[in-house]
């Protein structure tokens, strides 16, 4: 790809994805979100790809989540295009492609972040690295699966003291009640990852895919039992974003104050 935005290596039957914009922690904008999912469908239509590895750029952040100050500028943080956009947020979160996907977590993955590495099927941690959806201290809510994807993955009362009350959850603790696959120090991430991923690229390719899709549900390009969860989404989504405290969250955050909650 020639954005850099986001790098793209092969690397045998491997794909690696990096989100190249350390300044930004990582940060998604339209340009990360278009150029992570043009890489999952390319990754998809590649018979010689195997497994995906998606990683950040740097030893901070893995990925902030969205990009709030593209949107203080007025940016999108979605394509225009409405192919692009049901990939979802950052491209990946209602992408779900028969390759296996492998999280290469390298700091802290908040709000989207965290988003992206529940979507992915394997996580592999640096042993600093967070896991959190702060979307609650700020008047929003975790609408890209975060407010559904982690009572799968983790014991539900686990998740929801996590998701009521936006803190974070240590790679420790998350590699603990299975979120996280292994965690390592950071010097030995990538090749942690990338060894996991090798060992899946030996197998027979087609039988690790139907693997994937039987697993997860997946049938042309969609994960059935997951629609009616973006639908439930979509409508609490829309009318939260309507309410006084969606615009007092975000508004508190940027004057450095303690929000004040109307519950309207």
């Amino acid at each position: 790809m020639t954005d850099s935005t986001i790098l793209t290596e092969r690397r045998g039957h491997m794909l690696i994805v990096t989100i190249n914009r350390p300044e930004a922690r990582n940060a998604v904008n339209a340009a990360v979100h278009i150029g992570i999912g043009t890489a999952l469908e390319e990754a998809e239509a590649d018979a010689e790809i195997r497994v995906v590895v998606i990683t950040g750029a740097g030893d901070k952040a893995f990925c902030a989540g969205a990009d709030l100050v593209a949107l203080s500028r007025g940016e999108s943080l979605y394509p225009d295009d409405p192919a692009q956009q049901a990939w979802g947020f950052a491209g990946m979160v209602a992408h779900p492609i028969s390759k296996p996907i492998i999280a290469a977590v390298n700091g802290f993955a908040f709000g989207g972040g965290c988003e992206i590495a529940l979507m992915s099927d394997i996580i592999v941690a640096a042993d600093h690295a967070q896991f959190g959806l702060p979307e609650v201290k700020v008047g929003l809510f975790a609408a890209a699966g975060g407010a559904f994807r982690p009572v799968q993955q983790l014991p539900r009362k686990i998740a929801m003291e996590h998701m009521f009350t936006g803190d974070p959850i240590s790679a420790e603790r998350a590699a603990h009640y299975g979120l996280v696959n292994h965690v390592v120090p950071l010097a030995d991430l990538m090749p942690t990852a990338l060894a996991l991923a090798e060992k899946i690229a030996a197998n027979a390719p087609l039988s690790v895919q139907v693997t994937k899709r039987v697993a997860l549900g997946i049938q042309h390009g969609h994960t059935a039992a997951d629609a009616p969860r973006w639908e439930h989404n979509a409508i609490e989504r829309s009318a939260l974003m309507q309410s006084e405290d969606a615009r007092e969250g975000p508004r508190a955050f940027a004057e450095k104050r303690k929000p004040e909650w109307k519950a309207r």
